[in-house]
Protein backbone atom coordinates (compact mmCIF):
# COMPACT_ATOMS: atom_id res chain seq x y z
CA UNK A 1 0.00 0.00 0.00
CA UNK A 2 1.10 3.59 -0.72
CA UNK A 3 1.50 6.16 2.12
CA UNK A 4 -0.59 9.29 1.64
CA UNK A 5 1.21 12.28 0.21
CA UNK A 6 2.53 14.09 3.60
CA UNK A 7 -0.45 17.24 3.39
CA UNK A 8 -3.12 14.68 3.06
CA UNK A 9 -1.97 13.00 6.05
CA UNK A 10 -1.04 15.70 8.21
CA UNK A 11 -4.98 17.40 6.74
CA UNK A 12 -5.88 13.93 8.64
CA UNK A 13 -4.26 14.03 11.53
CA UNK A 14 -4.71 17.90 12.13
CA UNK A 15 -8.58 18.03 11.44
CA UNK A 16 -9.96 16.01 14.50
CA UNK A 17 -7.14 17.49 16.41
CA UNK A 18 -8.84 21.47 16.21
CA UNK A 19 -12.58 20.62 15.21
CA UNK A 20 -13.04 20.10 19.25
CA UNK A 21 -11.50 23.39 19.81
CA UNK A 22 -14.07 25.19 17.42
CA UNK A 23 -11.40 25.34 14.72
CA UNK A 24 -11.36 24.49 10.95
CA UNK A 25 -8.60 23.27 9.25
CA UNK A 26 -8.53 25.69 6.21
CA UNK A 27 -4.98 24.67 4.28
CA UNK A 28 -1.82 22.93 4.47
CA UNK A 29 1.63 22.93 2.90
CA UNK A 30 4.74 20.99 3.88
CA UNK A 31 7.74 21.95 2.14
CA UNK A 32 11.65 21.20 2.68
CA UNK A 33 13.67 24.13 4.18
CA UNK A 34 17.67 23.37 4.68
CA UNK A 35 17.68 19.83 6.38
CA UNK A 36 14.13 19.90 7.56
CA UNK A 37 10.64 20.12 6.84
CA UNK A 38 8.18 23.13 7.43
CA UNK A 39 4.43 22.41 7.98
CA UNK A 40 2.15 25.37 7.67
CA UNK A 41 -1.36 25.45 8.73
CA UNK A 42 -3.70 27.40 7.98
CA UNK A 43 -7.17 28.05 10.77
CA UNK A 44 -10.10 29.15 10.93
CA UNK A 45 -13.53 29.46 13.12
CA UNK A 46 -15.94 27.72 12.56
CA UNK A 47 -19.50 29.42 11.01
CA UNK A 48 -20.87 30.15 14.03
CA UNK A 49 -17.90 30.83 16.58
CA UNK A 50 -18.19 34.28 18.89
CA UNK A 51 -15.48 36.50 18.12
CA UNK A 52 -11.87 36.60 15.90
CA UNK A 53 -9.38 33.99 15.93
CA UNK A 54 -6.97 35.69 17.83
CA UNK A 55 -3.57 35.04 19.12
CA UNK A 56 -4.36 33.20 22.00
CA UNK A 57 -6.42 30.95 19.80
CA UNK A 58 -3.85 30.59 17.41
CA UNK A 59 -1.14 29.18 20.55
CA UNK A 60 -3.56 27.32 21.74
CA UNK A 61 -4.24 25.34 18.55
CA UNK A 62 -0.48 25.22 17.80
CA UNK A 63 -0.40 22.88 20.60
CA UNK A 64 -3.17 21.31 19.55
CA UNK A 65 -1.40 20.58 16.16
CA UNK A 66 1.93 19.69 17.41
CA UNK A 67 0.70 17.08 19.99
CA UNK A 68 -1.30 15.40 17.00
CA UNK A 69 1.80 15.53 14.46
CA UNK A 70 4.13 14.12 16.91
CA UNK A 71 1.99 11.65 18.32
CA UNK A 72 1.21 10.48 14.82
CA UNK A 73 4.49 10.89 13.75
CA UNK A 74 3.71 12.14 10.33
CA UNK A 75 6.54 14.21 9.30
CA UNK A 76 9.61 12.45 9.49
CA UNK A 77 12.41 14.30 11.19
CA UNK A 78 12.92 17.75 12.66
CA UNK A 79 10.63 19.87 11.62
CA UNK A 80 9.17 23.71 11.66
CA UNK A 81 5.26 24.19 12.82
CA UNK A 82 3.97 27.67 11.37
CA UNK A 83 0.40 28.11 12.71
CA UNK A 84 -1.71 30.62 11.29
CA UNK A 85 -5.33 31.91 10.70
CA UNK A 86 -6.57 32.86 6.96
CA UNK A 87 -6.13 36.90 7.21
CA UNK A 88 -8.31 39.48 6.23
CA UNK A 89 -6.66 39.73 2.51
CA UNK A 90 -7.42 36.19 1.81
CA UNK A 91 -10.49 35.17 -0.76
CA UNK A 92 -14.00 34.48 0.48
CA UNK A 93 -14.53 30.93 -1.22
CA UNK A 94 -16.76 28.98 1.58
CA UNK A 95 -19.91 30.12 3.07
CA UNK A 96 -18.76 30.10 6.53
CA UNK A 97 -16.27 33.24 5.30
CA UNK A 98 -19.03 34.96 4.07
CA UNK A 99 -20.96 34.54 7.41
CA UNK A 100 -17.80 35.55 9.23
CA UNK A 101 -17.44 38.48 7.29
CA UNK A 102 -20.66 39.78 7.94
CA UNK A 103 -20.80 43.89 8.64
CA UNK A 104 -17.41 44.07 6.83
CA UNK A 105 -17.06 45.87 2.95
CA UNK A 106 -16.79 43.79 0.15
CA UNK A 107 -16.33 43.11 -3.19
CA UNK A 108 -17.92 40.52 -4.61
CA UNK A 109 -17.62 39.70 -8.58
CA UNK A 110 -20.19 37.25 -10.05
CA UNK A 111 -19.86 34.80 -12.53
CA UNK A 112 -21.94 36.75 -15.38
CA UNK A 113 -19.06 39.85 -14.60
CA UNK A 114 -21.07 42.03 -12.68
CA UNK A 115 -18.97 43.28 -9.54
CA UNK A 116 -20.87 44.24 -6.31
CA UNK A 117 -19.46 46.39 -3.79
CA UNK A 118 -20.61 47.64 -0.39
CA UNK A 119 -21.11 45.89 3.14
CA UNK A 120 -22.18 42.34 3.92
CA UNK A 121 -25.33 42.44 5.43
CA UNK A 122 -26.51 38.86 5.53
CA UNK A 123 -25.60 35.43 4.46
CA UNK A 124 -29.67 34.02 4.21
CA UNK A 125 -30.08 29.95 3.76
CA UNK A 126 -32.18 28.95 0.70
CA UNK A 127 -33.84 25.72 0.31
CA UNK A 128 -34.35 25.40 -3.28
CA UNK A 129 -32.79 28.06 -4.56
CA UNK A 130 -29.45 27.91 -2.50
CA UNK A 131 -27.89 30.03 -0.12
CA UNK A 132 -27.45 34.02 -1.00
CA UNK A 133 -25.65 37.17 0.16
CA UNK A 134 -26.95 40.45 0.56
CA UNK A 135 -24.93 43.23 0.10
CA UNK A 136 -25.68 47.13 1.05
CA UNK A 137 -23.87 48.98 -2.04
CA UNK A 138 -22.48 51.87 0.06
CA UNK A 139 -20.71 54.87 -2.62
CA UNK A 140 -18.42 57.41 -0.77
CA UNK A 141 -19.45 61.00 -0.30
CA UNK A 142 -17.46 63.27 -1.80
CA UNK A 143 -15.66 66.30 0.19
CA UNK A 144 -16.85 65.37 3.43
CA UNK A 145 -20.19 64.22 1.96
CA UNK A 146 -22.27 61.32 3.74
CA UNK A 147 -21.53 58.04 1.55
CA UNK A 148 -24.37 56.74 -0.51
CA UNK A 149 -26.11 53.90 0.53
CA UNK A 150 -27.92 52.10 -1.86
CA UNK A 151 -30.57 49.47 -1.81
CA UNK A 152 -29.70 45.80 -0.83
CA UNK A 153 -28.60 43.33 -3.57
CA UNK A 154 -29.24 39.84 -3.45
CA UNK A 155 -26.58 37.92 -4.61
CA UNK A 156 -26.90 33.66 -5.11
CA UNK A 157 -23.37 32.35 -4.06
CA UNK A 158 -23.60 29.87 -6.35
CA UNK A 159 -23.10 32.79 -9.01
CA UNK A 160 -19.90 34.23 -7.01
CA UNK A 161 -17.07 34.17 -8.79
CA UNK A 162 -14.72 35.51 -6.39
CA UNK A 163 -15.25 37.67 -3.43
CA UNK A 164 -12.63 39.43 -0.94
CA UNK A 165 -13.13 41.72 2.42
CA UNK A 166 -12.06 45.31 1.77
CA UNK A 167 -10.29 47.40 4.51
CA UNK A 168 -12.32 49.63 5.60
CA UNK A 169 -10.56 52.44 7.54
CA UNK A 170 -13.59 54.84 7.82
CA UNK A 171 -14.60 55.41 11.44
CA UNK A 172 -11.03 55.38 12.80
CA UNK A 173 -10.20 57.82 15.19
CA UNK A 174 -12.76 59.36 17.68
CA UNK A 175 -15.78 61.83 16.82
CA UNK A 176 -13.58 64.67 18.81
CA UNK A 177 -10.86 64.01 16.04
CA UNK A 178 -13.10 65.00 13.49
CA UNK A 179 -14.73 68.10 15.41
CA UNK A 180 -11.06 69.29 15.17
CA UNK A 181 -10.60 68.93 11.59
CA UNK A 182 -13.88 70.81 11.66
CA UNK A 183 -13.06 73.50 13.66
CA UNK A 184 -9.13 73.77 12.55
CA UNK A 185 -10.88 73.57 8.91
CA UNK A 186 -13.47 76.65 9.40
CA UNK A 187 -10.75 78.41 10.91
CA UNK A 188 -8.43 78.93 8.49
CA UNK A 189 -11.48 79.80 5.79
CA UNK A 190 -11.76 83.59 4.89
Amino acid sequence: MVAAAPEQRVREVVEPAVAPAGLVLEDVHVRREGGSSVVEVVLDLVEDAEGELDLDRVADATGLVSDALDAADVVPGAYTLEVSSRGVSRPLTERRHFVRAVGRSVTVRTTDGRTVAGRLSDVERGAAEGDALVVVPVTPGLKGRRPKVGDPVRVPLADVRDARVEVDLSGLGSPDDDAQDDTHDAGQEG
